[in-house]
C-alpha cells in the first residue's frame, strides 16, 4: 500500500526526529559488521540517511538477535512507545518460523499485537515480509508454509494499519547469493544496504527508488562442490550450535542487551564543542555518534 511521505493518519510532517528500530538479529545488523568493531546494519545505515536529510535526528536501535515475536512485544514495544517516536521499523517473526513446536499460531497473533500497538502510536511504521529461505537452505522447505503465512499476515496488517512495506520475497536481489552470508539467512553487508535502499523507497526518500530490487547482472554462482561445502559449513556452524541451545534452553538473544536502547543523536552536533573550527573538528573525531561510517 503506497502512501505519499509526510502523511501518515492525517498527520501532515516535515521529516522524521525521532526513530526506533526493533526487532531481531536483521535490525540488529548481523553480519554487517563483527562483535569486535561493532554491527552496523540496514536501521543504522536508515538512521544515517535520514539524519543527512533531517539534521539532528534522534536514534534508538533496541534489536536483539534471537528474539521471538513475543519478546519484541513484551519487552522492545512498550521501550519504543515511551520514546514517542514519529519512525519506527519492525522486523520480527523469522525465530519463530524456524522455532520447532506448535507455537507458531500464537505468534501471529503476537505479531498482530505488535503491529496494533505501534498502529495507535500515531508514527509512521516500516515492515517487512521475509525472503524465500528455502532458496538456499537445505531445510528451507520445512518452514516454507509456515513464512507464507507469516508474510500473508505482514501484507494484511499492512493494509489494514497503512504501514509502509518492504516486500523482500518478491525482489530479485533477494535471489542473489551475495545478498546474504555464508549462513544464507542472515544478510551480507550488501544485503543490508539493500535493505536501507528498500526502506528509503518506502518511505519515499528524496533519491530513493526500486533499484535496490533488481536482480545483479553478474550473479554469484556456486559449482556443485562449492555449493556442498556451503550447506556443511551451514550445517556445522548455525544449524548444529542452533540445535545445541534449543535442547538447552538457550537462545543467541540471552545475556545481551540492545546496542543503542536510547535516542541518541546519530551525528555530533559539533557546534556545541566550539566555535573555533579547527578545535571543533577534532572534537567531532573524538566523540563518534556509535554508528560506523556507512
Amino acid at each position: 500500500m503506497a502512501i505519499s511521505l509526510g502523511f501518515v493518519c492525517g498527520v501532515a510532517r516535515a521529516g522524521y526526529s525521532r526513530y526506533v528500530a526493533i526487532g531481531d538479529s536483521q535490525t540488529e545488523g548481523l553480519w554487517d559488521g563483527d562483535d569486535a568493531v561493532g554491527f552496523l546494519g540496514f536501521a543504522d545505515r536508515l538512521a544515517a540517511t535520514l539524519d543527512s536529510l533531517y539534521p539532528g535526528l534522534q536514534y534508538a536501535n533496541l534489536a536483539i538477535r534471537g528474539k521471538l515475536v513475543a519478546d519484541v512485544l513484551s519487552e522492545q514495544v512498550p521501550q519504543a512507545l515511551a520514546m514517542q517516536p514519529d519512525l519506527i521499523t519492525v522486523s520480527a517473526g523469522m525465530n519463530d518460523v524456524i522455532q520447532p513446536g506448535r507455537s507458531f499460531g500464537r505468534a501471529l497473533d503476537d505479531l498482530d499485537d505488535v503491529y496494533a500497538a505501534l498502529a495507535g502510536s500515531g508514527a509512521t511504521v516500516v515492515t517487512t515480509t521475509f525472503p524465500n529461505v528455502a532458496q538456499f537452505l537445505p531445510c528451507g522447505r520445512l518452514v516454507s508454509p509456515r513464512l507464507a503465512r507469516i508474510n500473508s499476515a505482514i501484507h494484511a496488517a499492512a493494509d489494514r494499519y497503512g504501514f509502509r512495506l518492504v516486500d523482500l520475497y518478491a525482489a530479485a536481489s533477494m535471489r542473489d547469493l551475495d545478498t546474504w552470508s555464508i549462513d544464507r539467512v542472515h544478510a551480507s553487508t550488501k544485503g543490508h544496504i539493500l535493505f536501507a535502499a528498500a526502506a528509503a523507497e518506502a518511505l519515499n526518500l528524496p533519491n530513493s527508488n526500486h533499484d535496490w530490487a533488481e536482480a545483479s547482472q553478474t550473479p554469484m554462482r556456486l559449482s556443485f562442490t562449492a555449493g556442498a561445502y556451503g550447506h556443511l559449513r551451514w550445517t556445522q556452524d548455525s544449524f548444529f550450535p542452533w540445535i545445541w541451545r534449543r535442547l538447552r534452553g538457550r537462545s543467541s538473544a540471552d545475556g545481551r542487551v540492545p546496542k543503542r536502547p536510547r535516542l541518541e543523536r546519530v551525528s555530533a552536533d559539533c557546534a556545541e564543542h566550539d566555535a573555533d573550527p579547527r578545535r571543533r573538528h577534532t572534537a567531532c573525531i573524538d566523540r563518534p555518534s556509535g554508528i560506523l561510517d556507512p
